[in-house]
């Protein structure tokens, strides 16, 4: 694996479709973004296919579009970002669900940067570990499973 893809992996007691909706609804992201790069996303922008485009807002106050180019309803989605109306710079968040037999899912985040290629957002990507990418997986696990 590249330097420029980092992941992270752990199973939740949860099942995928549960996990996979707060994923795949934009509105939920901020409660459980890692990075705390994610302010807010209108509500109604579901994804259900590659194609769509939602748009979230940084904490930075940016707008970012994110264009859907992996899908598979409750196993696999990732996107790529791009400003508002500008050409997609060249990374990629992935999520990835596994059902395990228990009724658990084994979640794998990915965050590849290996064709980025504005040099300005390099830092930034940098920035991006697997620590962070964990940290996010957490987050998702607190909101998603049941206790």
């Amino acid at each position: 694996m590249s330097d420029r893809i980092v992941s992270a992996t752990r199973d939740i007691a949860a099942p995928a479709d549960t996990i996979f909706e707060l994923i795949a609804d934009p509105a939920r992201q901020p409660e459980w973004d890692g990075n705390d790069n994610l302010a807010i996303a209108a509500p109604g922008q579901r994804v259900h296919a590659v194609g769509d485009v939602f748009r979230m807002t940084t904490t930075q106050g940016k707008d970012r579009d994110n264009h859907i180019v992996e899908f598979e309803e409750g196993r696999r989605i990732a996107w790529k970002p791009s400003a508002v109306g500008e050409p997609q710079p060249g990374h990629l968040w992935r999520w990835e669900l596994v059902p395990n037999d228990d009724g658990s899912t084994r979640v794998t985040h990915t965050y590849d940067w290996s064709q980025l290629t504005d040099e300005a957002r390099l830092q930034r990507a940098q920035w991006t570990t697997s620590e962070r990418l964990m940290a996010s997986i957490d987050r998702l696990a607190a909101a998603a499973e049941v206790h």
